[in-house]
């Protein structure tokens, strides 16, 4: 088993799991510093591309930022996002997982949804590609963005499936969105680690998208807490940047080359 996973599974009731999304060198040597765990979420969708789902993703542009990112991760465990489409049944799951393992040498993929997809991530790990699994909300598929664990028959069908994909060898589980009290009534009965999205401190880890935290996107979604506002220190030196080139006060002479 990878030594990082190993790493993961032993944070079980003892300690919280950090994870945050990058999709560039420069962002995932900060966020490697810091993370258990960095994924390369199809969130660049929205964030990077400003497509209007994360069905529009490739697996190629996964792919290239993939490879970015691997540069900048050497402690954290490195987790690539498969996109939609890219494992329809067992045998594309498998074939796209084995590129995405070789081109971009990350360390697990992760695919969304349930009973469903057991098939496939059985292969997977049978193959032994470690998958990181996806319940609640599944932005891929759903239409409907919102929380999951309403009624007593969804709340029965998420718990069954989080059993389903423990069982089927999953190391962990990203809960998007789900009620609090189940979200903790999933973690205290499964043995692998739950990562929450919007799904309360009950969960063994928590993950954001980064853009969302440091406040480079203009994202509303009420789980999301913004630390910084990057966009207002970005706005402040483009700002003066700009005086500078209008007043000729830069570049100065140490900016510039002389014989």
């Amino acid at each position: 088993m990878n030594k990082k996973i190993k790493k993961i599974l032993n944070k079980k009731n003892k300690s919280k799991i950090v994870c945050l999304t990058a999709y560039s060198k420069n962002i995932a040597e900060i966020l490697d510093k810091y993370c258990d765990l960095v994924l390369v979420g199809d969130s660049l969708g929205s964030v990077l591309y400003n497509y209007k789902s994360t069905k529009e993703v490739t697996l190629e542009i996964m792919i290239n930022h993939s490879k970015s990112v691997r540069l900048g991760v050497e402690k954290s465990l490195m987790v690539f996002d498969m996109p939609y489409n890219t494992y329809k049944n067992p045998k594309e799951a498998l074939k796209n997982a084995k590129l995405v393992m070789k081109e971009t040498k990350c360390d697990a993929v992760k695919v969304e949804g349930g009973k469903k997809i057991i098939p496939i991530i059985k292969i997977l790990v049978k193959n032994k590609i470690p998958v990181l699994g996806h319940v609640g909300i599944l932005p891929q598929t759903d239409r409907k963005f919102t929380f999951k664990g309403k009624k007593e028959k969804e709340r029965k069908k998420i718990l069954n499936d989080t059993k389903l994909l423990e069982k089927a060898g999953v190391f962990s589980i990203v809960l998007e969105c789900i009620e609090t009290k189940l979200s903790q009534k999933i973690t205290k009965q499964l043995k692998i680690p739950t990562i929450g999205i919007g799904s309360s401190v009950n969960c063994d880890g928590q993950v954001l998208v980064t853009d969302d935290l440091i406040g480079l996107s203009q994202s509303k979604f009420k789980f999301v807490k913004k630390y910084i506002n990057i966009t207002k220190i970005i706005e402040g030196a483009v700002k003066r940047y700009k005086l500078e080139v209008q007043k000729k006060e830069f570049p100065k002479a140490k900016h510039s080359f002389r014989n």
